[in-house]
C-alpha cells in the first residue's frame, strides 16, 4: 500500500519517473490508485481550507 500512497503523491507533484507510471500501470490495481488519488485529494482539500481559515483569523 505504501508504493500505491508513494506513487499516487508523485503524481500530484507531477514528478514521477516514466519507469515508475509504466510499472503502476502494468502491475497496479486501478481500484486501489483511485481509492487513495480520492483520500488524497480529499485530505489536500481540507488542508487548504484549514489554512485559509487560520489564515483570515
Amino acid at each position: 500500500m505504501w508504493g500505491v500512497i508513494k506513487s499516487v503523491l508523485a503524481a500530484f507533484f507531477g514528478v514521477q519517473r516514466e519507469r515508475q507510471r509504466q510499472e503502476d500501470f502494468e502491475n497496479g490495481s486501478p481500484v486501489a490508485f483511485i481509492i487513495v488519488g480520492v483520500v488524497l485529494a480529499v485530505v489536500l482539500v481540507v488542508v487548504v481550507a484549514l489554512v485559509a481559515v487560520q489564515a483570515s483569523r
